[in-house]
């Protein structure tokens, strides 16, 4: 078994075992209440399978990426339902409730959506480079790696609710230590393409990451607690996805290292974004969705 197939292996492994824990921590009243609401639920879609692509798309073809490299970033791009949103959107002193909702609809969503995205937008930034996406098998892993182990974990929180409140502190600690492992083995086998990376790829990141917010901001609606749950939901993007895809699709080549790249990048400073923003500005606890 080479070193790509352990990464891939890996990252599928890292993605159903998080989307399982996802689901055990959450009710399905939960999903349910933020998605009656239509408008908010419109902007999560606009903000997260629209803006923050183009977003991306756009910055990528501004700083003249390389194909393999811009893959990469582009797959992090599509890539939205990470499970940091609800404790980033509670540092933030925003409406974790909302947040926990517009988790579970953007994670099961992309599964769907985040390869027929690529099918049409990889074409644009590979140049005279093939980059080519299998949509079928991309949309297959993710039904079986993150559609169907969420539905797992919220079924057997509907139905065992004692039997999910047992497992679900161990499944958290597994997620966070097969994250670990995955991506310092990434760390390992690429440590040269991610130490090549220049400062104008760090910018690039960065600019990335600012867009995300500033869509994010803009499309949260009036309630304060609201707004902070989609500028989290949409500024950070689903790390395991994307590296489940990259790892998938384009083994061994830059892609995954420009992935596992912003992925840390955002991570650390949406990290440090919300810790400052609740700090600063914080607001009354608010539960439920608003418009």
């Amino acid at each position: 078994m080479n070193t790509n197939t352990i990464i891939n292996l890996l990252a599928t492994i890292t993605l159903l075992e998080m989307m399982i824990t996802i689901g055990l921590g959450i009710r399905f009243s939960q999903v349910t209440a933020v998605a009656k609401h239509a408008p908010l639920i419109v902007r999560a879609v606009i903000g997260n399978y629209v803006l923050v692509p183009l977003a991306g798309l756009g910055l990528l073809l501004a700083f003249h990426a390389q194909p393999m490299v811009a893959a990469g970033f582009l797959i992090a791009a599509v890539c939205p339902g990470a499970p940091y949103g609800p404790p980033f959107t509670g540092m933030a002193k925003g409406n974790v409730p909302v947040s926990v909702g517009l988790m579970v609809v953007l994670a099961g969503s992309s599964a769907f959506v985040a390869p027929l995205l690529l099918h049409f937008l990889l074409p644009i930034l590979a140049g005279n480079e093939p980059i080519k996406v299998n949509v079928t098998k991309m949309v297959t892993t993710l039904l079986f790696s993150q559609f169907l182990p969420l539905c797992v974990g919220v079924g057997i929180r509907e139905k065992r609710s004692a039997l999910a409140d047992k497992l679900v502190g161990p499944a958290k600690k597994l997620s966070t230590l097969l994250n670990l492992v995955l991506v310092s083995f990434i760390f390992y086998v690429q440590w040269n393409m991610l130490t090549s990376i220049p400062a104008r790829g760090f910018l690039g990141m960065f600019l990335l990451v600012v867009a995300t917010v500033i869509i994010g901001w803009g499309l949260g609606g009036r309630s304060a607690g609201t707004r902070r749950a989609m500028t989290a939901a949409t500024s950070v993007r689903n790390v395991g996805v994307s590296l489940v895809i990259a790892t998938g699709s384009f083994p061994g080549t830059p892609a995954v290292t420009a992935a596992t790249a912003y992925a840390l990048f955002q991570t650390i400073l949406i990290a440090l974004f919300v810790m400052a923003w609740g700090k600063a500005i914080p607001i009354p606890e608010e539960s439920g969705a608003h418009a």
